[in-house]
This record gives C-alpha cells, sequence and structure tokens, in this order.
C-alpha cells in the first residue's frame, strides 16, 4: 500500500515539474470557470478575492474568518476583510453565519465579532483591578473597551460571584468588603433614626460620611447603592418600620409611639383635633382614625367619640323641655367649630326627634331653640313691630331725622331773629308793625276763584301704587323695601327683649342675633305686610277723599301761579327787578302751594302704610322751613322721593320757571293733574282778580297798604297782567307803569286815527284819566309812601323826636292824596 501511495506520489510530482505544452492565460481560466458554471460542472458558489487572482469559497471565508476569531477572541469585520482578502460585503454576510452558528459562543456589536472567551479574560482583568481599587465605574469600563455600558453591565451581570467578585449597584461596581462596610453603615443610620425621615437627607449625610472617612481619592458612592443596600436590610428584617413612596420611612418604634399617643389624648378628652395628628406626622388623620376606632365620629375639624353626643343630647333635650335655647359650643370643646357643632346635633337623637315633632330648631349652625321660645320672642317682637309702625319708621319721617329737622328749624329760626335784631339795632325801634310791608314785603294778595270758574274735565285722580307697567311696579317694590325694618333694627329689639344673649357672654351676640333675625325676619315682614293691607283698605276713603281734596286745592293754587308767572315777562329786561319778582313768587306763592302738596302727600303716605292721621281743615295755612321740606322729601318712597327733593331745590332758586317744571313732575309722580292755564280761564281770571282789587281799594284806609293793591290793579286795567311785587319792586313798577301807559295812549291815538273807532273800555285807561296831573299824583304818593317808612324806620318812639312832625306831615299828605289815587284806578271825579 505504502509503496503504491509512494508511486502515485512520485507520479503527482514529475505531472507538476513536467512543462505544459499548451498555457491558458488568466482571462481564459476567467472563462473557463465562468463556463464550468454555466455547465453546472462546478455546483457550488465562488467567491472573488479583492486582488481579482483567487476564488474562494463561502466556507472557505467562514473557516479563515472562526481561525481569526479564536486567535484574536475580538475582531472587527473590517479587519477581517483585509485579513481574507475579501471584500468587505462578502464578510459581512458571512459574519451573520458565523455568529448564527455558533450563538453562545459570539456575538456580533457594532461592527465587531467578539467571543466569550474574550469576555472571560476581560472579566478576569477587571476584578484584578476591582480588588486593588474597591470600586470602578461601568462608564470608566465602558470606555476603555470602547463598547456601551449596557453592553458591560449585561457581560460582568453573568460573570458576578464566578470571574468578578463584586457587586454591581447604580453603574458602579463594588468589592465585597466595601458592600458590607457600607451596608453596615446603612443599618446603623436606620437603627438610629427615631422620627419619619425623607432617606435622601440620610443618603446624602453617609456620602459626606464616606468622603470624610476615604479622603479627597475615596470612592464616590450613588444614593442608589445605600437605598439597594436600605430595601434588603428591611426585607431582612434587620431594621423595623415602614416606606412610603420610596424614600419616606417611617421607624417602627414613632410608628408605636404616635398610636401610644393618639390613644392616650383620645381616651382622656373623647376627642382628637386632625391638626393634633398632622403635628404628630399623621397626613391623613381621618383614615387613620377610622381604622382604629370603628365606633367614633368624624367631624370637620376633629374625631369625637359617641360618649360626647350622649352629654350634648342630654344639654339640648334638657333646654327643650325648658322652652329655652342652647349654644351647643358651650357644651363642645373649645377648639370645636360651628360645622363641627352642626354635625354632631345631626348625631343627637334629642335633637332629631325636636325637629321631627317640631319641637325645635336649629339656627346658625350651633343654636338649637325650642320651638316655645321662638313663639315668646316672636309675640314680643311683633309688639314691638307694631310700635315701630306707628312710629313713624314706614316711609316717614324718623324719630331720629325728626330731631335733626327740629334743630335745623330752631337754627333757621334763630338766624332770622339774629337778623332781624341787628336791623333793629341799626336803624332803632319801630313804631308799627306796618314799617315793613313795602321794604321787605312778601306777603302774596290772595285771588278768589269761585266755584264755577273751575268748569271742564274733572282732574282723575289716579293712585300711584295702582299704576300698570314695570316703572310703577318697581315703585311700589322699593316703597315695600323702605316700609319694611332691617336687620339691624331686628337684632338689636331682639337684643333689648332677650337680655339672656348678652348676659351669656357671647363674645360677638350678633353670631346668635343674625341667625334668629333672619328667621324670623320673614315672618315679621309678612305680619307686617298683612296689617297693612288691613289698614290701607281701612284708610282708602280716606286717601280717596284726601286726593280729592288736594287735586281741588292744587288746581286753584297752580291756575294762580301760572296767572302770576305771565306778569314776570313784563320785567325780563330788567335783571334786578325780574330777579327779585321771581324770589318774591318762589317764597310766596310757590312755596304755599309746595308746603301744601308735601304736607297732603307725607298725611297719603302715613294712610298707605295704615298709620292713622287727621286731615288738616287748613291745609294751605302750613308753613314749612327748608329743612323740614327736605326731611319729608327724603321720607317720600322711591323717585317721588326724588321728584320732592327737586321741588325743594327749585324753591331754594331764583326762576319760577325751574319750579313749575319740577312741580308738574312731582305731581305727575304723585298721580295728579295739573290744569294748564288757557286764554278762556286766563280772562275768567283777570277779571275776578280785577274785581277783587277794585273792592279791596275801594275799601281799604290805611295809606300804605293801599299803594301796591294800586300798583297791582293798574297792571290789570293797562297790561291784563296780574303782577304781584313786593316793596322792593314797587317803584320800578311805578316808573314802568308810567312807560307804559303813555305808550298805550299813544298807540290808541294812532288806531284811533286809522280805524275811526271808539277806544275799548277794558284794555286801557282813558285819554283823559293819562294827563299829567294823574301820574303827579301816583309819583307823589309813591315817594311820600316810601318817606313815611323811612321815618317810621328812624324813629326811636320818643314823643319830643323830631321826625315825629314830619311823620304826622306825612301822613297827612297821603291820607290827601288816597282819594285821587283811588279815583285814578276807580275812576270816580275825586281829586
Amino acid at each position: 500500500m505504502d509503496a503504491e501511495l509512494l508511486e502515485l506520489a512520485k507520479q503527482f510530482e514529475s505531472a507538476q515539474q513536467a512543462k505544459s505544452s499548451i498555457r491558458l492565460s488568466e482571462r481564459n481560466v476567467v472563462e473557463l470557470v465562468q463556463k464550468l458554471h454555466e455547465l453546472h460542472i462546478i455546483d457550488f458558489d465562488l467567491l472573488h478575492t479583492v486582488s481579482g487572482k483567487e476564488y474562494i469559497t463561502p466556507e472557505q471565508l467562514r473557516h479563515e474568518m472562526v481561525l481569526e476569531i479564536k486567535k484574536l477572541g475580538r475582531v472587527s469585520l473590517i479587519d477581517l476583510a483585509d485579513i481574507t482578502g475579501v471584500d468587505l460585503y462578502h464578510v459581512e454576510n458571512q459574519a451573520q453565519r458565523v455568529v448564527s452558528d455558533d450563538p453562545s459562543g459570539l456575538m456580533l456589536i457594532q461592527g465587531e465579532i467578539i467571543s466569550q472567551s474574550y469576555w472571560d479574560s476581560v472579566a478576569e482583568e477587571i476584578n484584578e483591578r476591582l480588588q486593588e481599587c474597591s470600586q470602578i465605574s461601568l462608564a470608566e469600563i465602558a470606555a476603555n473597551l470602547n463598547v456601551g455600558s449596557e453592553l458591560v453591565a449585561s457581560m460582568l451581570e453573568a460573570r458576578l460571584g464566578t470571574l468578578v467578585k463584586g457587586r454591581l449597584e447604580g453603574g458602579q461596581l463594588y468589592t465585597p468588603a466595601y458592600v458590607t462596610r457600607v451596608s453596615a453603615m446603612v443599618r446603623g443610620a436606620a437603627r438610629g433614626v427615631t422620627v419619619p425621615t425623607n432617606l435622601s437627607f440620610l443618603w446624602g449625610t453617609l456620602q459626606q460620611l464616606l468622603q470624610a472617612m476615604d479622603g479627597a481619592g475615596g470612592v464616590a458612592t450613588e444614593s442608589s447603592f445605600f437605598q439597594s443596600l436600605f430595601n434588603g436590610l428591611a426585607k431582612e428584617g434587620e431594621i423595623l418600620g415602614s416606606l412610603r413612596a420610596g424614600v419616606h420611612w417611617t421607624p417602627t418604634v414613632f410608628a408605636t409611639a404616635q398610636r401610644e399617643c393618639v390613644d392616650s389624648f383620645f381616651s382622656q378628652n373623647s376627642f382628637i383635633s386632625y391638626d393634633t395628628l398632622q403635628k404628630l406626622g399623621i397626613s391623613q388623620p381621618v383614615q387613620f382614625l377610622q381604622s382604629r376606632y370603628a365606633e367614633g365620629i368624624p367631624l370637620v375639624t376633629a374625631f369625637a367619640h359617641p360618649s360626647m353626643i350622649e352629654m350634648l343630647d342630654a344639654a339640648v333635650e334638657d333646654a327643650i323641655d325648658r322652652s329655652s335655647w342652647i349654644d351647643s359650643l358651650s357644651v363642645l370643646p373649645t377648639s370645636f367649630g360651628s360645622q363641627d357643632a352642626s354635625k354632631i346635633l345631626s348625631h343627637c337623637n334629642s335633637v332629631q326627634s325636636a325637629l321631627k315633632g317640631n319641637k325645635g330648631m336649629i339656627l346658625g349652625d350651633s343654636y338649637v331653640f325650642s320651638n316655645g321660645f321662638i313663639k315668646d320672642v316672636y309675640g314680643r317682637m311683633e309688639k314691638e313691630l307694631e310700635v315701630f309702625r306707628l312710629s313713624g319708621s314706614s316711609g316717614v319721617i324718623l324719630s331720629d331725622d325728626f330731631h335733626l329737622v327740629m334743630e335745623a328749624k330752631t337754627r333757621t329760626d334763630s338766624g332770622r331773629s339774629g337778623e332781624v335784631n341787628e336791623k333793629k339795632k341799626k336803624k332803632g325801634k319801630s313804631s308799627g308793625a306796618r314799617t315793613e310791608i313795602l321794604i321787605d314785603d312778601e306777603e302774596i294778595i290772595p285771588l278768589k276763584s269761585k266755584k264755577n270758574q273751575r268748569k271742564g274735565k274733572e282732574a282723575s285722580l289716579v293712585l300711584s301704587d295702582t299704576k300698570k307697567g314695570t316703572k310703577k311696579d318697581l315703585a311700589r317694590t322699593q316703597e315695600d323695601d323702605l316700609n319694611i325694618p332691617s336687620d339691624d333694627w331686628i337684632m338689636q329689639k331682639i337684643l333689648t327683649l332677650v337680655p339672656d344673649f348678652e348676659e351669656q357672654g357671647l363674645e360677638d351676640p350678633q353670631t346668635i342675633l343674625g341667625p334668629l333675625a333672619n328667621y324670623m325676619r320673614p315672618m315679621l315682614i309678612s305680619s307686617l305686610k298683612e296689617k297693612r293691607k288691613t289698614l290701607f283698605t281701612e284708610n282708602s276713603g280716606k286717601m280717596k277723599h284726601l286726593l280729592d281734596n288736594l287735586q281741588k286745592k292744587l288746581d286753584e293754587a297752580f291756575l294762580n301761579m301760572q296767572l302770576y308767572e305771565k306778569a314776570l315777562d313784563l320785567f325780563e329786561d330788567d335783571q334786578s327787578t325780574s330777579a327779585v319778582l321771581h324770589r318774591h313768587l318762589l317764597r310766596t306763592m310757590a312755596a304755599s302751594i309746595g308746603d301744601m302738596l308735601f304736607h297732603n302727600l307725607d298725611m297719603h303716605n302715613k294712610l298707605k302704610n295704615g298709620i292713622n292721621v287727621e286731615e288738616s281743615p287748613n291745609s294751605e295755612s302750613i308753613t314749612l322751613g327748608s329743612a323740614e321740606r327736605t326731611a319729608l322729601a327724603k321720607s317720600f318712597p322711591g323717585s317721588l322721593s326724588k321728584k320732592a327733593l327737586a321741588v325743594v331745590e327749585a324753591l331754594e332758586g331764583k326762576r319760577v320757571e325751574a319750579f313749575m317744571t319740577s312741580l308738574r313732575e312731582l305731581a305727575e309722580e304723585s298721580g295728579l293733574l295739573l290744569k294748564k292755564l288757557d286764554k278762556k280761564l286766563e280772562r275768567t281770571l283777570l277779571h275776578s282778580y280785577r274785581k277783587d282789587l277794585t273792592a279791596q281799594v275801594s275799601a281799604e284806609t290805611d295809606p300804605v297798604l293801599l299803594l301796591p293793591k294800586v300798583v297791582s290793579l293798574l297792571y290789570i286795567q293797562v297790561r291784563n297782567k296780574a303782577l304781584q311785587a313786593p316793596g322792593r319792586a314797587i317803584s320800578v313798577a311805578v316808573s314802568r307803569l308810567k312807560s307804559v301807559i303813555m305808550y298805550g295812549a299813544i298807540m290808541y291815538r294812532g288806531l284811533e286815527a286809522m280805524l275811526r273807532s271808539p277806544a275799548p273800555d277794558v284794555a286801557y285807561l282813558d285819554e283823559d284819566k293819562l294827563d299829567d296831573s294823574a301820574f303827579k299824583i301816583l309819583t307823589e304818593y309813591q315817594t311820600a309812601t316810601v318817606t313815611l317808612l323811612s321815618l317810621l324806620s328812624a324813629s326811636t318812639g320818643d314823643e319830643e323826636d323830631c321826625t315825629s312832625d314830619r311823620i304826622l306831615s306825612k301822613r297827612e299828605l297821603l291820607g290827601n292824596l288816597m282819594p285821587a289815587l283811588k279815583g285814578l284806578v276807580l275812576g270816580t271825579a275825586q281829586s
């Protein structure tokens, strides 16, 4: 056999050494290999090398790669491509096959094939280094190996306890000795803690301690390492306590002391507040207490034992039996609030039975009142409410307001008297009451209208509270509000009727008075409205009669006011005289109308609110001061008060037009109608006024009082105007009258020449009476009157006074001129 093999070997050697007579080029060889592939004679894959001069099979490539991996342990694919001389693409494809054929021994990571033997050798090197320095970070190992930390961690975890003698925690690799040392420190620190502690703070303290022990080059320990050791110790039972949220540690010794403290306080006091538990470190006090005391009652701010309910229940039952009241907070601990009292009252059997049996009620969370007590207080409050209603609180002047009005009136009267005294001191004593009649006269000459002068449509009176519409409904609501006693009034009366509330030593009586007043107020309001409704029905006849009389008086007075207002137009070109006439009319006729209207509206308001009043027969003669008018205006309900205040302001003003406007608005708001002065009514009133003045002039015997009446009569005869002039304006009125009369005479002559007709008797005085002597008589009489009044003002009353003769002389002169003056206006032939 051996000889045959040797023979074959020699033949093969000779064949190789023999020179071929036919040589093939590389191109021919490549084409030949391709042809063999096409003919499937070569039925396996061939890979070109990078040089292109060699073919290699995939199996041979994998074989060479495995040999290289076993040799180096860790080879990159790029290096394998260089070593085998094959393109990187083919190396990558075959690397997947190599790793899949040996998954437990090889791994392909980030373009490298690493064998387990390589990791074993690395683990041995890491272990040697770990024993030297006690701790190595994974980040450092990964950086040295140029791989990821996750890969290093997975590699080390598989070899811990075998090739690597250490413990891996939080990205750090520690030696067993170091772990034992730190574990002992954690155990000691945890056992030394006796109160709830945040473990993060504890780990920070341990880190500082380790750094101080090991110096600047010491090992930096992560908090997660401490936490891991702590969890292990707690699991093994070496440290006792409870861990919440992973970092909040409560030692068992603290929890035991906590429970003992709570048990002690609760057993001694039968309650415990939630604040106390929170101070003890119990964050959920209600759940904690319910778990320990199932029979307890959770309140708003505290937790109570059932015995406390029994104590309060007995006190409440006693108060209801005595028809009294009780503040449950006076029985409960001082730390309890009103909400606690309300909740604990809901558990009292006596309270529940009293509520169901209508024997008592709870007001203001903590106060329990028996129905007998409530009825007694309510009965006395009804009597007080009757006094309140009759005292003028319902829409009229209150007692306090009345005092203010009287004080203002007193000041006004004293001021006026002071002015008069000053005048007297300066001018001396007056010898008669007639001295100031023409100087500061503010009395108005009255008009008298007959009943047949008020013909036409009768004024329909409609009560303001019966008008329809949103505006009137709102006004009625405001009236009701004004007529209802306030909460403060009710509370003050309750405190007066039940001094017990104040004697109990309550820090704030309002806490009990407020709920009690709120409970009684609707019932008192209902009672008050019912009584007012009854009295309103009883007083409806009086109200109708009052308004009818007021309408009649107002019709006559307002028509006269309009008549006097027209005469003011004659003096608009003279501002000073016009202002005097406006003020005179406001302070006399306008003030009289306003006072009459205010007085009657006040009576109507009282009747409407159930206050019995007697109608004054002479309401026209009522005179009010400014303060009294203001007080009455403010007492009127709703928008009526605003309209009345506008009238008061207009009376204090300087223009009659403003008063007339505000008066119309007030009358409209009150449901009254004001007649407008038309031509027919004006002629009728002027005729009546002229006739009345003629009678007064004819019967007048006082020379001083005659002049203003004569001047008023002349203005009716000449201009058909009813003039009301005070003494200060008589002189201007006389001079203006003279020019008007002369102008009238001239106009008449022109008209007579054009129309050739006689002059009418009623328009102007006859031309025969307009001679210079007539005007001379008027001016002399006016001059003598003023002189007489001046002498009277300067007179001292002494009989030897030199002015006495002059006064007698002037009186004699006026007496002589009186017949001539009367003749001037009455058409007589006296001279």
